[in-house]
């Protein structure tokens, strides 16, 4: 079954507010987790085309990364060799803080995709454990960030328990609606560049597979794409197509 959703408007991100100088410095009280590790010592931000790995499973937990344009796909690798999306992340998404959360130096636990190109700000780990302890707002401020993202996991395990290719497609897609979409005229268009591999690759189907049932999906009039760019004409009926 595939869960409707309701409410396909991109989440509205506060605005960036001034950039701080020190991790010492109080932040002001309006501080969103951007201003916070952009104030941290050894902040550094960098550019990751799609495709391209952030980070490896067993790499050293290091940094923490917020993304600033774009959409990160984090993975699990098996043994078997298949790779399991748990989450897609977008703009405003922190990731890679496991250390924090162990208490020690811990090893990478996933591994980091640039699902699109993006834009990330990354800081020591080290140095934002030392903001959480001289603020309790900036811990706050992780654990609802830490939050969103447990949910996300949890959407795209529900996505993944689909055998059927097609239902677990769609509920991909309504995924993507919520996270991502902006709705328009006719309909909720995903701001993403998505490819068939892409989408292929994110729910472990094949793109052989992806093209041929985007290709049904849009002979029952349920969605456009142009330039890659997929809009869903009605999600509340992609929704009860495969009820």
């Amino acid at each position: 079954m595939v869960t409707s959703y309701r409410g396909f408007t991109r989440f509205n991100q506060p605005k960036n507010s001034q950039m701080v100088g020190s991790s010492s410095t109080p932040l002001p009280p309006n501080k969103t987790l951007l201003d916070v590790i952009k104030s941290l010592e050894g902040v550094s931000t960098e550019t990751v085309d799609r495709s391209k790995t952030i980070f490896f499973p067993g790499d050293p937990a290091e940094r923490v990364y917020l993304i600033r344009r774009g959409a990160v796909r984090l993975s699990r690798v098996y043994e078997t060799g298949e790779e399991i999306t748990v989450a897609l992340l977008r703009e405003n998404s922190l990731f890679g803080v496991l250390s924090l959360l162990t208490g020690h130096r811990s090893d990478r636990f996933y591994h980091a995709v640039a699902f699109t190109r993006v834009e990330l700000v990354s800081a020591p780990a080290t140095s934002l454990r030392n903001a959480i302890e001289q603020d309790a707002s900036v811990g706050l401020l992780l654990l609802q960030g830490l939050s969103s993202r447990v949910l996300q996991t949890e959407t795209m395990i529900e996505t993944l328990t689909h055998r059927d290719m097609s239902s677990r497609l769609a509920s991909f897609l309504l995924v993507l609606c919520r996270d991502f979409g902006v709705p328009g005229e006719k309909g909720v268009t995903i701001d993403l560049r998505l490819s068939h591999q892409a989408i292929a690759e994110a729910i472990g189907s094949t793109r052989v597979t992806i093209t041929r049932l985007l290709g049904e999906l849009k002979s029952s009039s349920l969605l456009a794409i142009d330039r890659k760019k997929i809009t869903i004409f009605d999600p509340i009926a992609l929704a009860k197509r495969f009820n």
